[in-house]
């Protein structure tokens, strides 16, 4: 075993391994950028180096930096983590020749997997099967669409490098394909450096099940499957293992053919083999194909570690030091149920994108395992991916893990940012997804239930109002005094977009009457604390003029100023601003076009995505106020629309 590694990786992934190490007395070096100077996982680390800079090109990304930091703390061996150079197999080579060993496969395996119509090749000739597509070397947008109706839509477009879902577009009719195309080569290019594409026949009821593999270079094993099924613009949400409905035949079936493919690269480590299933008929043995390899430790690894035990990180540090396979496949076995929900900062109604900001308050159930990076106080920075949590539950049962996941998500505590944990919740309490009937395209369908949150409860309100005014302090033997009538006070509410006016009533020391449109809340004062027509209060956190109720649908309410009251703000606006820090990477129109509403005006590029930006309103361009490669800041003015005079 090492004596000391270096971790060439940041947040939550950082500190997970760091965790293993502790636990196993192996002494961790962080590198980190200027901007994480003082993150968790540098103050886990027993010792940290600085890379400088902000952006990940600045930091993460400089191999040579990280390698000098290896050789001068002492470290052995580099440990990747996921993401960044993970699966850089220039990086790999380079680690080897400074004398030190890359906690991961050999790069020859990695550039083996690493562009996914090479990939799909080799696949083919060890057996596996593989998904009807194009992945040739002509890239000319016609043969491209020629390949595409040969193939018979709908097809996706992927890129050949990366992952995460970028480069990736779903393509229904042939109209569409040629601004599909442009749109998936550009987002690779821009996060792979690399725009080549294939082509794949779309599976129309597809399930996305994963096998997570490990090779000691000669051997592997297979450690069964998990289910990531539960997606959104192809990024995992929600993960489980094992996969609802799977049957000893095909998870055989499955498993041997990953088995196949890791042996067929001689692959070293831990890897994940990805499958697109059939879902429309049940799992069947003929049902399954080949999409890709992930050749680095999987987000979503901790499922498999709950259901079978292993701790994946501890079989990496083995098998990098040189040791054989911890277990042989008989050795291996399932133990229950186990559900993985990622929690990211990012605005749900404003289609899920990604968010920053302070997070005030963050707190964890005791009973889930909640790997993070983050602590109460730090900051969601536009530089990196906006993930705070993965929150991990494990059970006797799927029925038990499921519950214990709502259970959960309602007691995680998060402030100071928007969230996807109500989106969550939701998602968790989805009737077809309780039911084990999970597919791709399930949140597609039902994404307007799940995010069409319920009205906030008067209760809740109530609680807020109480909370805002200072009333929810401990009753004094004079609260409530008066000559004449009772005290009462007028305020307003904001609940996302929606204002809220209430009145409270002080009836006596501690009894308030809270009253909202023709409903009213008696809170009360007892033992216990503030209970609100009976119903205890919520946990939640107050700071400054706002507070958020945290439970199954967590509710932040601000204190609306009647003297700074927006007047006439909204719908009709004709100016297009920036919602998050990030790279402008084209503008569509010029001064003078005419656009409608829904046009594509501008491409934003942040947190490693592409967002559009469209027309509010049909309108005339007026003014262009930034230009492709420009990086703005949040809020920054980019289009502006001719006043609307109707």
């Amino acid at each position: 075993m090492f004596d000391t590694i270096l971790i060439a990786n940041r947040g939550e992934i950082a500190c997970r391994v760091i965790d293993t190490c502790r636990r196993l007395g192996v002494r961790t070096v962080a590198v980190h950028s200027d901007v994480d100077a003082t993150a968790r996982h540098v103050e886990m680390a027993d010792h940290a180096v600085s890379l400088g800079g902000a952006s990940p090109a600045e930091s993460y990304l400089r191999g040579d930096a990280i390698i000098d930091a290896a050789r001068a703390s002492g470290a052995q061996a580099i440990h990747p983590g996921y993401g960044f150079l993970s699966e850089n197999p220039d990086f790999v080579d380079a680690v080897e020749a400074a004398g030190l060993v890359f906690i991961g496969p050999s790069a020859s395996a990695i550039r083996a997997m690493g562009l996914k119509d090479a990939a799909k090749d080799l696949m083919q000739k060890a057996g596996v099967p593989v998904v009807p597509g194009y992945q040739g070397a002509e890239q000319a947008p016609d043969a491209l669409a020629a390949e595409a109706e040969a193939i018979g839509y709908p097809v996706l477009i992927k890129a050949v490098a990366g992952g995460g879902g970028k480069g990736m577009r779903l393509v229904e009719k042939p109209r569409d394909f040629a601004d599909a195309l442009a749109s998936a080569q550009s987002e690779a290019r821009a996060a792979f450096g690399n725009a080549h594409v294939l082509i794949e026949k779309y599976i129309t009821s597809p399930r996305h099940i994963e096998v997570q593999v490990f090779g000691d270079g000669t051997r592997a094993v297979h450690l069964f499957e998990r289910d990531c099924s539960l997606q959104r613009r192809h990024q995992k949400v929600i993960e489980e293992a094992p996969a609802p409905g799977m049957t000893d035949e095909v998870r055989a079936a499955m498993g041997a053919a990953a088995v196949r493919a890791a042996e067929a690269i001689g692959y070293k480590g831990a890897g994940t083999v990805e499958f697109i299933v059939d879902g429309s008929d049940g799992l069947r043995t003929d049902g399954f194909w080949f999409m890709e390899m992930n050749t680095r430790l999987q987000v979503e690894h901790p499922v498999t570690e709950a259901i079978t035990g292993v701790d994946l990180v501890e079989w990496q540090l083995q098998v990098a030091a040189g040791a054989p396979l911890p277990r042989a496949q008989e050795e291996l076995g399932i133990d229950g149920h186990a559900f993985e929900a990622r929690l990211y900062a990012e605005d749900v109604p404003a289609g899920f994108l990604p968010a920053t900001g302070r997070l005030s308050h963050l707190a964890f159930p005791p009973d889930a395992r909640a790997d993070t990076g983050v602590r109460s106080g730090d900051v969601i920075s536009p530089h990196y991916d906006p993930m705070i949590a993965k929150i991990i539950v494990h059970g006797p049962s799927r029925e038990v893990a499921l519950r214990k996941l709502r259970r959960a998500l309602a007691q995680t505590e998060v402030a100071g940012t928007v969230t996807n944990l109500a989106f969550l919740g939701a998602l968790a309490r989805h009737e077809g997804f309780s039911a084990g009937e999970v597919d791709t395209g399930l949140i597609g369908r039902d994404l307007d239930a799940l995010t069409d949150l319920s009205a906030p409860p008067p209760e809740a309100l109530a609680q807020a109002a109480l909370m805002l005014t200072g009333l929810d302090r401990a009753p004094e033997p004079l609260d409530g005094f008066a000559l004449w009538d009772a005290l009462a006070q007028d305020i307003t509410l904001r609940v996302g977009e929606d204002d809220i006016d209430l009145r409270l009533t002080v009836q006596g020391p501690g009894q308030v009457e809270v009253t909202v449109a023709d409903t009213s809340v008696v809170a009360r004062f007892g033992a216990n604390g503030w209970r609100y027509q009976g119903q205890a209060a919520r946990p939640a956190y107050l700071l400054g003029g706002g507070v958020t109720l945290f439970g199954a649908e967590p509710l932040v309410v601000e204190r609306v100023d009647p003297l700074a009251r927006a007047e006439g703000a909204g719908a009709g606006s004709g100016l297009v601003e920036a919602p998050m820090p990030g790279l402008v990477r084209s503008v569509f129109v010029a001064v003078g076009d005419t656009v409608a509403k829904g046009d594509r005006l501008a491409i934003l590029e942040a947190m490693k995505m592409e967002h559009a930006l469209l027309a509010a309103r049909d309108g005339i361009v007026a003014e262009v106020m930034a230009e492709a490669g420009a990086q703005v800041d949040a809020g920054a003015a980019l289009i502006r629309l001719e006043e609307d005079t109707e």
